[in-house]
């Protein structure tokens, strides 16, 4: 009893942040602000903490395979919602397609950055002695001299423990910050559910909390990347490309309703009262609207 009164009480408190239209408009702005100034904190941080070790089991655990873990909380969490209000298999399905369409975004602009990098990157092999002398060869700020090698990829080159020098984008930055407005758009339909006196059996509230708790890990590994690892202006373009998706998606592509060609806004065509049909109409067409915002 004492566990479920704790349980009822953190979503609730979540919910009611999560589905606040202040911080659904703002967010994103949060987050941006996070990829342009985080590198600073790389002034205050200790290089020897834990977090400054790219085998930390943070990173090896959830970074890596960080789309995942926001696919399996995510969809579960979105699947039991729509499920549980209108046993409809395929209106479930139709919700969960927003994850499908991010996830091929998020797969398209891999292979997109991949070849970016392998076009107009280089692989160089540092250059350890001069036959002739035998002497370190070095230039001028004692960096060590580089030999270009030609038709290696970027793979291969640093397989092989050579240097790769090209344009790059943070694909960790980029993963994090969608997973994190992906996170926060699909979790903010539970505030007006729950605000419209919608069932929550502790199942679908732990989901919930699960989802909470990821998006506040998204965040701190987000942070520790730009402290600890920072990389301008990589990150500051992945970051950017992250925004870039979510705002092509949930404040574009979304909007333009259910058909054969998008699958909606999350909460669209669940968030309404049950009493009566007139009723219902007018709290769907309320909550609805407040989600465009």
């Amino acid at each position: 009893m004492f566990l479920n009164t704790v349980l009822v009480l953190l979503t609730d408190l979540a919910a009611r942040l999560l589905g606040n239209t202040t911080f659904r408009r703002h967010f994103h702005l949060l987050l941006s602000a996070a990829v342009v100034f985080g590198p600073a904190l790389s002034l205050w941080v200790s290089q020897y903490s834990i977090f400054a070790k790219r085998t930390h089991f943070l990173y090896r655990m959830f970074l890596r395979s960080g789309w995942g873990w926001t696919c399996i909380f995510v969809g579960s969490f979105v699947f039991l919602l729509s499920f549980s209000i209108r046993r409809s298999l395929s209106l479930s399905l139709r919700h969960l397609s927003r994850l499908w369409v991010a996830g091929g975004l998020w797969l398209g602009f891999r292979k997109l950055l991949d070849l970016l990098e392998n076009t107009t990157g280089s692989c160089y092999e540092p250059l350890a002695t001069i036959p002739e002398g035998g002497q370190a060869a070095v230039v001028a700020n004692g960096q060590p001299l580089l030999l270009l090698r030609e038709g290696e990829s970027k793979l291969e080159c640093l397989g092989a423990g050579m240097l790769w020098r090209g344009y790059e984008v943070s694909e960790d930055v980029f993963l994090l910050c969608l997973c994190c407005l992906l996170l926060a758009e699909e979790t903010a339909v539970f505030g007006p559910y729950l605000s419209l006196g919608g069932a929550s059996d502790a199942p679908l509230r732990i989901l919930f909390l699960f989802c909470v708790l990821l998006l506040g890990l998204w965040v701190f590994l987000l942070l520790c990347l730009l402290a600890y690892f920072p990389q301008f202006p990589t990150q500051l373009l992945g970051g950017a490309l992250g925004c870039l998706s979510w705002r092509g998606l949930y404040q574009g592509w979304y909007r333009l309703g259910p058909s054969w060609c998008s699958p909606g806004r999350p909460g669209l065509g669940l968030l309404n009262t049950k009493t009566s049909s007139s009723t219902g109409e007018e709290k769907d067409g309320e909550v609805n609207q407040d989600q465009c915002h």
